[in-house]
This record gives C-alpha cells, structure tokens and sequence, in this order.
C-alpha cells in the first residue's frame, strides 16, 4: 500500500495565545486521530520539528551553502509530518479530513516514491 506524507505547515507564533487547556485538548484529539490511525495498521512515522529553525543547504552553484532558516520572516514554516499507508489519495485525503491540526496548520499531501531514495 503506498505511504504518504502529511507536511503540517504553520505560521511562526501562531500557537503562543492558546491556552494551556486549548492546548492540552489540542494534543488529547490529536493523539486520538494518531491513535486510530495506529490501530488501522496503516501508521508508519510522525514527529514535530524543533522550534529552532534549523538549516538550509543549497548545492545549486557547485559547492554547497550552509545558511540558517528557515528565518523567522516566513510566512509558513514546516512545523512536522506524519506519514500514513493508504490506498490513493483519495484515501489519504479522507484520512487527513479527520485531522485535528488543520484547525490550526495548512497541510499538504505527498505520495512517497520509494524507488527514489531506496526505500520500502
């Protein structure tokens, strides 16, 4: 079955008004989507980026570049990813519909190509 990537993408700060029980509800519906999705069978990775930004390396000009970023300026960062097994994107579309974060993030969803990086 194919795996595709939910890439949850948000805007720097925009969690910092919520509550500490907005956000204790947040994570609880979220670890209920999670966990169905492991009972499914069709789980496969998940985690959330650090907040410190990390780094951007850009080997286009023949030597490679090593900048900090992604900077603070940007309208939407990658703030994590799950990746999830379903039959066609009309599946994975279906799945994510039920996800709590897009109350708050802009997902987008990727089919993996296991043949380009050596995976399964």
């Amino acid at each position: 079955m194919p795996k595709f990537m939910l890439i949850l993408q948000n805007r720097p700060g925009s969690r910092d008004s919520a509550s500490p029980e907005e956000t204790l509800l947040r994570i609880e519906r979220y670890q209920a989507w999670v966990a169905a999705i492991r009972a499914s069978g069709r789980y496969v990775s998940s985690e959330k980026l650090g907040e410190e930004g990390g780094k951007v390396l850009d080997g286009r000009s023949g030597r490679v570049t090593v900048m900090d970023g992604p900077y603070i300026e940007t309208n939407e960062v990658v703030a994590g990813y799950f990746v999830f097994r379903a039959a066609d994107y009309h599946e994975a579309i279906a799945l994510t519909r039920e996800c709590p974060f897009l109350e708050e993030f802009q997902i987008a969803i990727r089919q993996t190509d296991p043949m380009g990086c050596g995976g399964e």
